[in-house]
């Protein structure tokens, strides 16, 4: 017991401290992009500190598994050369008992990711995004969905234009039910459109069955009130800004991610992506689980055997290819090639599988 408790104290200090390194080095790279954004010359050097350490953990969070090989890495090799593996190795135990404690730790590491860390990480992101357009283009689009619909805002020179939609179709070009609100750039409401559906094409927004009413001070609204069949309006949203603006699953909690999903389907939207990374972040433990087993099963060795620069450059390689495959998975399953389950859940169970091989072939031969 006691040495389990060494073991997993040592892994923890190890994983806690490649995760500081990486922190600054993530938040130094990070205020370098920043710094050469188009608006960085428009904000203070405070803004852009503020935007860098609000990036920080999503890079963090995506970067994690590499985290856990580096850790073991350090772990093994550290303990290689002060024969404490020799000394465990020579006392009975197994490769596999000796890895009880890192795996238990990395198990723990990874619900408290899923648990407390993936809330900050949404919030944090969600900040940085709503902070980078604010400075890009003084926000001028975003999109919201509710109970009560979308909502979406565009903007220009011109003024902005708050739009609400009942529903829409799966990819959001075609809106039904819709209403267009302008506001003047520096005033209040100018005009009020209603809808029986609105597609968004290369030139704005096609209305069908509209209405409009002006708003100005001092008209009647129904009065001049037209009806057209068709209406043109132009608009400085595109499909991939809309797509991108209730897209990122990442910049929402893992606790509301299940209420945005029945949202996204009662909207019309499909919410395979979402459901995705659900799947994904709830499989996040036992990814790694699977890296360290991975990155011991190159590294639970003695360095006089040598070869030791090749068993790190392998662990190393062999993580970023499962992280690849995984990342693989998840891209097919968000285009609907694969279940969702298989997306998530087999790259780790199959890592798991493979490293559990390698550790027994090394073991028994």
């Amino acid at each position: 017991m006691i040495l389990h408790l060494y073991f997993a104290r040592r892994f923890a200090m190890s994983f806690l401290l490649i995760t500081l390194i990486l922190f600054i080095l993530v938040a130094l790279i990070g205020l370098l992009e920043e710094s050469r954004r188009s608006f960085a010359d428009t904000v203070s050097f405070g803004d852009l500190i503020t935007l860098t350490l609000l990036d920080a953990p999503q890079k963090i969070n995506l970067i994690l598994p590499l985290n856990m090989v580096l850790a073991t890495v350090v772990l093994f090799l550290s303990m290689a050369r002060s024969s404490e593996m020799v000394i465990t190795r020579a006392s009975g135990r197994s490769a596999l008992g000796t890895l009880k404690s890192p795996v238990i730790v990395a198990f723990l590491i990874g619900l408290m990711v899923v648990g407390l860390f993936n809330p900050i990480v949404a919030a944090t992101s969600k900040r940085y995004e709503q902070l980078s357009d604010t400075f890009r283009s003084g926000g001028a689009s975003a999109l919201s969905i509710s109970d009560e619909g979308l909502w979406l805002r565009q903007g220009s020179d011109q003024g902005q234009t708050v739009i609400r939609a009942w529903r829409s179709n799966n990819d959001g070009s075609i809106l039904y039910d819709v209403t267009f609100v302008s506001y003047a750039a520096q005033g209040g409401p100018i005009r009020r459109i209603e809808a029986q559906s609105a597609a968004l094409g290369p030139n704005g927004w096609e209305l069908r069955i509209a209405k409009s009413w002006p708003l100005e001070t001092g008209v009647n609204a129904e009065g001049n009130a037209e009806t057209f069949e068709t209406l043109e309006l132009p608009s400085t949203l595109t499909l991939d800004s809309i797509r991108d603006s209730f897209g990122k699953a990442g910049a929402i909690s893992i606790y509301d991610l299940p209420a945005f999903i029945r949202q996204l389907e009662y909207s019309g939207f499909s919410p395979r992506r979402h459901k995705v990374w659900l799947q994904s972040e709830l499989a996040r433990p036992l990814f790694l689980i699977a890296m360290v087993l991975v990155a011991s099963a190159f590294t639970m060795r003695h360095t006089r055997s040598g070869g030791t620069g090749v068993a790190v450059l392998s662990a190393v390689l062999l993580g970023f290819g499962l992280y690849f495959i995984r990342s693989f998975a998840q891209i097919l399953g968000e285009n609907g090639q694969i279940p969702v389950l298989l997306a998530a859940w087999a790259p780790p169970v199959a890592a798991i599988m493979l490293a559990i091989g390698m550790l027994l072939h090394r073991e028994d031969g």
